[in-house]
């Protein structure tokens, strides 16, 4: 930018987008004269590119539109409901509507049924209660990842149906 421009002659683009090639200092000078700086935007072409340019509202502008499109991001986050094979019907209906809140508010959910000890022969319930799990809670998200078995957790993976706050 300005006097760090090691090269002798540049290629100067103009606020109004005309072309010349210059002198450094000639186009230093051009660009005071505007009440702007020079800046170097391609050091590696032959001649050196620089744009006459107001650095610190390039900068400004820059910063902005940054912090514009991350307003507009969303986090999904994934969060879990632990079951065992023998879940009560009063606390599987508890944990549902858990379960339907974090998929309307846009998050992930991973429904988990573990087994301790013997638990695992009783696997089919395992997986008839993240099946019913996934009936129920269609309306608000669709499965992602079918349940499977790995070591003692059956888990599986719903993602909401549309976007948050719907």
């Amino acid at each position: 930018m300005n006097e760090n421009i090691r090269a002798d002659v540049v290629r100067v683009i103009k606020p109004d987008n005309e072309h010349a090639i210059l002198p450094v200092n000639e186009a230093i000078e051009l660009a005071f004269n505007l009440n702007m700086d020079l800046v170097e935007v391609a050091p590696n072409a032959n001649p050196p590119v620089c744009k006459v340019m107001d650095h610190g509202k390039y900068l400004f502008e820059k910063k902005k539109k940054e912090k514009e499109a991350k307003k507009k991001q969303h986090v999904i986050v994934l969060k879990e409901l632990r079951f065992r094979p023998q879940t009560d019907d009063h606390d599987y209906e508890f944990k549902k509507r858990h379960a339907e809140g974090f998929l309307k508010d846009g998050n992930k959910v991973k429904a988990t049924v573990q087994f301790k000890g013997r638990d695992i022969i009783y696997s089919d319930q395992g997986k008839k209660l993240l099946d019913r799990l996934a009936t129920d809670l269609e309306d608000f998200g669709k499965v992602e990842t079918p349940a499977k078995l790995e070591g003692k957790r059956m888990s599986m993976v719903l993602s909401p149906a549309k976007g948050p706050g719907s």
